[in-house]
């Protein structure tokens, strides 16, 4: 399989453009939790749990497909993936976004249900957008092999066993390449939930 291979330009400006700004779309809403942050200690136990687990799943997946998580380019990838988290679910990485997302929300329970809401709705069409594109990219390049991937992992809900087909060349799986790539968002999570501790301990709340 040829690991060279360069991204197609996208079909979808659209879902291209999103793409490239997904690591900022969360801003507005996180602003928001810290400003209308009602936390208390359940809320941050519940959201905490949501946010370590949405956290395995992005760590587990950059082990394995590497900085190419971190592209703000065009859509694409060297490999298909299948190992580690991407043999239980399609998009790891995406899922274990939403996870975290949630998990902030929990945590912070502002503006609750509604601004969760809204952010679910966002959120998930966001990631069917940039779903949408990869996809199209994948089954070109990877044709048969993808179309078996499919057919056997769920794109959203992980499935209990891993999927195996060995024909498929993979990545090495690194570990440390997964904690350098993984850092900025480590950072910026603990960033928000020292902000949200701080919030609830000298602010007091804010209603509408």
């Amino acid at each position: 399989m040829d690991i060279k291979k360069k991204a197609a330009e996208p079909e979808n400006k659209l879902a291209a453009k999103i793409f490239s700004l997904r690591s900022y779309t969360p801003i507005p809403f996180v602003l928001l939790m810290l400003v209308f942050s009602v936390m208390t200690w359940q809320s941050f136990l519940i959201g905490l749990v949501l946010v370590l687990a949405g956290e395995a799943f992005r760590f587990g997946g950059v082990s394995w497909a590497g900085s190419e998580t971190r592209t703000t380019g065009t859509v694409g990838g060297a490999f298909l993936v299948i190992s580690g988290p991407f043999a239980y679910v399609r998009n790891p990485l995406y899922v274990g976004n939403i996870l975290i997302y949630v998990g902030i929300g929990v945590m912070s329970m502002a503006l609750f249900p509604w601004l969760h809401i809204i952010a679910f709705i966002w959120f998930v069409f966001q990631y069917m957008m940039i779903v949408s594109e990869e996809e199209k990219y994948l089954a070109k390049t990877y044709k048969t092999a993808y179309q078996e991937y499919c057919n056997n992992v769920p794109a959203f809900f992980p499935r209990f066993t891993p999927y195996r087909n060995k024909s498929v060349e993979q990545p090495p799986k690194s570990v440390k390449a997964g904690l350098k790539s993984e850092m900025r968002s480590l950072q910026a999570i603990i960033i928000v939930i020292i902000l949200l501790i701080a919030r609830s301990i000298w602010l007091p709340p804010v209603s509408l």
